[in-house]
């Protein structure tokens, strides 16, 4: 599990010995500000997910559908030893598959996938993950939050994966109005240096995951409590988007 901090104690600095402005409603958080708080709270924002090389990583995106990455990685040290490249899991047999992935959830219809999924990349990339957008979006089961992390991840190219938890982070920090992916994931390249696409993006997935929680976000300990624009004066979210 990466490393998260929450804020110990509340900002005591008054207006003019370096504090922040309070934050403006409706306003968007200071992205520079953002980045640079969270870098100090999550320093090494790696991914969760167990992987060795962008194969394993794109399996275990497409079993963590509905899953946690905790569950799923309780389970792929056993689905990799037994199925550990796509010429031998497309000949696997789904029942097996099944019983492998049995505790993430929806096993029957993800162990088909990842079977098929092995296929096709044996079929057209010579069972090699490939490393463009465009080709990822043609393999069944990839959309492009999970395309977005095999690049981030896998290949280490620039790109912003967004999920549940970047959506809900973006929405209250106003990076975003919207509540589509693919507007979200625009949004933020238009605000973040490509340098920081990664980083970034990893670093709100897990201040969303640990801290800004769908339903009872821990306000009282987060770092970015002193620049974000929907926590009220009193301390609790004027919106819980």
């Amino acid at each position: 599990m990466a490393s998260v901090r929450t804020r110990k104690k509340p900002d005591t600095k008054q207006p003019g010995s370096g504090a922040s402005l309070p934050p403006v409603p409706g306003k968007p958080a200071p992205l520079g500000e953002v980045l640079a708080l969270l870098s100090e709270s999550i320093p090494d924002p790696r991914m969760e997910l167990d992987a060795r090389n962008p194969f394993e990583l794109l399996v275990a995106t497409v079993l963590s559908a509905q899953s946690t990455d905790r569950m799923v990685n309780s389970v792929t040290p056993a689905l990799f030893a037994r199925f550990p490249d796509p010429p031998s899991l497309q000949e696997a047999d789904p029942e097996t598959v099944e019983g492998l992935i049995r505790s993430t959830g929806f096993f029957h219809r993800k162990a088909l996938q990842i079977v098929r999924l092995a296929k096709e990349l044996v079929r057209r990339y010579q069972g090699e993950v490939p490393s463009r957008m465009e080709d990822l979006l043609t393999l069944p089961g990839v959309g492009r939050k999970t395309a977005s992390v095999i690049l981030a991840h896998g290949f280490h190219l620039p790109a912003i994966p967004v999920d549940t938890h970047v959506t809900r982070v973006s929405l209250r920090l106003g990076f975003t109005v919207s509540h589509d992916p693919e507007v979200i994931e625009e949004d933020l390249k238009r605000l973040m240096d490509e340098k920081d696409w990664i980083s970034g993006s990893s670093r709100l997935l897990l201040h969303g995951r640990y801290v800004c929680l769908a339903r009872k976000p821990l306000c009282s300990n987060c770092v970015l409590s002193g620049v974000c624009p929907s926590l009220s004066s009193g301390g609790a979210l004027r919106d819980s988007s």
